[in-house]
């Protein structure tokens, strides 16, 4: 026999899906914002510090490191590290991040902005008969 779902019922069945699904989601990134602090905490290391890296392709990145005092460049590849010298501090730029990081919403926005200029800009210089 076959159960014949109203309207309501049918609303209802969704609404609960949807108040589940949320739920699912609201505990997923408290989890992950969880384990990222606890992952944190654990991994406090006072006297070593990648300070900057830069990316020269494929797997192959330039890093900065600070060990203790002294500022050490490394060659960073896919299975080897290798010790390219030292840096003096005094010859290091000091980068001010304002103590403030980059939000996801901050980035949306702007990227939804430029998007924006580069259609209307686009359309304008289409050609008129």
């Amino acid at each position: 026999m076959f159960i014949l779902l109203t309207a309501t019922d049918s609303y209802l069945q969704f609404i609960t899906v949807l108040v589940v699904f949320v739920l699912v989601l609201a505990v997923t990134a408290y989890t992950t914002k969880w384990i990222a602090n606890y992952q944190k905490k654990q991994a406090v290391n006072c006297n070593i510090e990648v300070v900057e890296t830069a990316k020269l392709g494929g797997n192959k990145w330039l890093q900065i490191v600070r060990v203790g005092e002294t500022y050490k460049v490394i060659a960073v590849c896919k299975d080897t590290v290798t010790l390219l010298g030292e840096v003096p501090k005094e010859q290091l730029k000091e980068v001010s991040s304002g103590g403030e990081s980059l939000k996801f919403r901050d980035l949306f926005d702007k990227a939804v902005i430029d998007r924006r200029i580069r259609k209307n800009s686009d359309d304008s210089e289409e050609p008129k008969d």
